[in-house]
């Protein structure tokens, strides 16, 4: 299932944000945590390599999308939830932008703070409206 794709690399994003391990090996080490099929891990692998290509990029446009908000006041959890589906709407043209914004509430959800789901959902839809 995506969902299990997207939750490995999730916390492969977060691990990122504080100078975790990159490695193919740390990635693989998550994808056998979560059980991942190899249409899964494929899945994954094409998130996390969009990610790293254009990370610079995607931490510039969050700033922008998030401009009455303070960078740094964004937690971690929620900034690695945002992330993920930025990076799927901006370079994985077979995902609906739809998805991405649902799969990021539904993480911001699961690991992070009870506003989080809205604070996601409303940084992710004003930066598919733009």
């Amino acid at each position: 299932m995506r969902s299990d794709a997207r939750e490995a690399v999730y916390k492969f994003v977060f691990a990122d944000l504080f100078g975790g391990d990159a490695s193919k090996s740390f990635r693989s080490a998550l994808y056998r945590q979560a059980r991942l099929s190899e249409e899964e891990c494929a899945f994954a692998e094409r998130i996390v390599d969009a990610f790293l290509c254009h990370k610079d990029d995607l931490a510039a446009q969050l700033s922008a999308a998030v401009t009455n908000y303070p960078d740094y006041r964004i937690y971690p959890a929620d900034r690695a939830a945002l992330l993920v589906a930025m990076t799927e709407i901006a370079y994985l043209d077979d995902v609906p932008p739809v998805v991405s914004v649902s799969e990021a509430v539904a993480l911001a959800r699961k690991y992070s703070t009870e506003r989080s789901a809205d604070f996601v959902n409303g940084v992710l839809g004003g930066i598919i409206n733009q």
